[in-house]
C-alpha cells in the first residue's frame, strides 16, 4: 500500500553533525502512526525535516505522491500537512478566534473559514465559550485545544502532533488522546510523536521507535510494547 507520507533514507544535520541517520518510515492514509523515542533521539528534527524547516542533506520525503524534500514550509502546508507544535504554542495576546483564523490564513473563502471554525467549536465546546478570550489567559489544557484547533483550520490530510502530553495534567493528557482518536475517526491521518509510551500505543495503529537518529524497530502497538528497543529507548 502506498504511503500518504513516505520518508526514505533521510539524513538531517545541524552544523555538519547528523542528527538523523538514514531514517525511513511510512504513514498510511487513515491511520494513527506513532514515533516513540526519548529526549534527544531526533523526533523533533524529523518533524522539522518534513515541514521543510530543516531540510534533509540526503534522502527523500514524499507526501501524497509529491516529492516535498526541498519544498519551503508554506508549500508543504498548502499540500495538506499541518503541525501541532510541542509546548502548545498559541499567540497569547490574540483571542481564541484570532488564533484559529491564523490557521486558515491560506484559505480564501470566509464562508469555508466560518464553517471550519464552527466545526472546531463543536469538537471543543470550551473554546466556543472562550472564543473572545486572550489565549494567554487560558489554562494549559485549553491552550492545547486552541493549538489543535488551529492545526485543523486548514482541513489537513495529515496532522503532525509533537509531544501532545508535554506539561499537561494526567487528566488532560487522557482527554487529549481521546481527542486525537476522534480527529482520526473524521478521516485525518495522524503522525503522533510522543514519549508517553502507554497512552500512545493505546491509540496507534502502527509505530516506529527512534534512538540516536535511527529507526531501531517498528511494528503494531502490541508488538512494540514487548520489544527490548522500547524498554532501552525509555529505561536503558
Amino acid at each position: 500500500m502506498a504511503g500518504l507520507l513516505e520518508i526514505e533514507g533521510v539524513h538531517t544535520a545541524y552544523d555538519k553533525a547528523d542528527v538523523l541517520e538514514g531514517v525511513s518510515l511510512k504513514i498510511e492514509p487513515g491511520r494513527i502512526t506513532c514515533l516513540l523515542g526519548s529526549n534527544g533521539s531526533g523526533k523533533t528534527t524529523l518533524i522539522r525535516s518534513i515541514l521543510g524547516l530543516t531540510p534533509p542533506r540526503a534522502g527523500r520525503i514524499a507526501f501524497d505522491g509529491q516529492d516535498i524534500t526541498a519544498l519551503p514550509t508554506h508549500k508543504v502546508i498548502a499540500a495538506g500537512v499541518a503541525c501541532i507544535p510541542e509546548g502548545r504554542k498559541v499567540f497569547p495576546k490574540l483571542t481564541v478566534e484570532e488564533n484559529l483564523r491564523l490557521g486558515a490564513y491560506q484559505e480564501p473563502s470566509e464562508a469555508v473559514t466560518q464553517e471550519r471554525m464552527a466545526e472546531i467549536f463543536r469538537l471543543f465546546p470550551r473554546l466556543a465559550e472562550r472564543r473572545m478570550q486572550l489565549a494567554g489567559t487560558m489554562s494549559g489544557g485549553e491552550q492545547a485545544m486552541a493549538s489543535i484547533g488551529r492545526g485543523l483550520m486548514r482541513a489537513p490530510k495529515l496532522l503532525l502532533i509533537d509531544e501532545p502530553s508535554l506539561g499537561l495534567s494526567p487528566l488532560f493528557v487522557k482527554e487529549n488522546f481521546k481527542i486525537i482518536r476522534k480527529i482520526n475517526e473524521r478521516g485525518i491521518s495522524i503522525f503522533l510523536v510522543e514519549q508517553n509510551v502507554h497512552q500512545t500505543l493505546a491509540i496507534s495503529d502502527y509505530g516506529y521507535v527512534l534512538s540516536k537518529g535511527r529507526v531501531v524497530t517498528e511494528g503494531k502497538p502490541s508488538e512494540l510494547a514487548k520489544t527490548k528497543e522500547v524498554h532501552q529507548a525509555y529505561f536503558g
